[in-house]
């Protein structure tokens, strides 16, 4: 009696516990949980990777495209506010063309020279890529005013999730679901303002069938994108590599490439 006494302590005092973690606390413990369970410090230190796999982009629920992609990616030293990653996105098994994004600008590359992306395009990529749950979890995550907040639990696709709410010194606001039971970022979704129609758009962005791609950090291979919810853009990667130590000049525009007139 006196044994079962002490374990029902024990529970209360656990149970008491969690009736005491605040929305902050449980927002930071379910984000640091996360990254324990997508690699810990070697998805904190890795420093580059690469995918490969088909693409497909759609338009009104309608396939609009589809190419062979190759995506290579560096981690910069994160500074605050600022894109701190370097992204090249290629297409086609020569990578005919291409789409790169640095600090310093972003331009789509053909055959015909390297054309700097429209205002719009290159904001939209800025944005997304600040409120994108692995780039918050790899290079954000000490960044002064980044707010964690939970909204508790839910169902999400028959599967018990955690939702929290991440929020930077500048108000962009990301919800992201973690699944209970291995951690992983499962969904994330956010508003951004449309300038060229006026109104919000709702961007959601679903994440599944994670691997080891090396050392114990695990990686999606599959992400579906979705915009005021119609699919606009979906990825199945056929292999995801990391620490590769990419080129430099994967992520520069050749010498004597012509740059052609900013796309408006």
């Amino acid at each position: 009696m006196l044994r079962a006494g002490r374990i029902a302590l024990a529970m209360a005092a656990l149970a008491s516990a969690s009736w005491a973690e605040t929305a902050a606390e449980r927002g930071k413990r379910v984000v640091d949980d996360a990254v324990k369970a997508l690699g810990g410090d070697a998805f904190l230190n890795m420093e580059d990777r690469t995918e490969a796999g088909r693409a497909y982009s759609f338009y009104r629920q309608e396939l609009a495209g589809l190419s062979i992609a190759k995506i290579y990616t560096r981690y910069l030293v994160p500074t605050p506010g600022q894109i701190s990653v370097r992204e090249r996105q290629a297409f086609g098994k020569d990578e005919y063309a291409s789409v790169l994004f640095t600090e310093n600008g972003a331009w789509e590359i053909t055959f015909r020279g390297a054309r700097p992306l429209s205002d719009i395009r290159e904001d939209a990529y800025k944005d997304s890529t600040l409120r994108n749950i692995f780039y918050i979890l790899r290079q954000r995550l000490k960044e002064p005013g980044l707010l964690f907040y939970s909204q508790q639990s839910d169902i999400f696709q028959n599967i018990p999730v955690e939702i929290v709410d991440i929020t930077d010194a500048d108000n962009r606001t990301v919800t992201v679901y973690f699944s209970q039971s291995t951690k992983f970022p499962v969904r994330q979704s956010f508003r951004r303002r449309n300038p060229e129609v006026g109104g919000f758009d709702q961007e959601v962005t679903l994440y599944s069938k994670y691997r080891d791609v090396g050392g114990g950090v695990m990686w999606p291979f599959n992400v579906h994108r979705e915009r005021n919810g119609e699919k606009i853009y979906e990825i199945f990667s056929d292999s995801v590599e990391i620490n590769k130590n990419l080129k430099d000049d994967i992520f520069a525009l050749p010498g004597s490439l012509k740059i052609l007139p900013k796309a408006k």
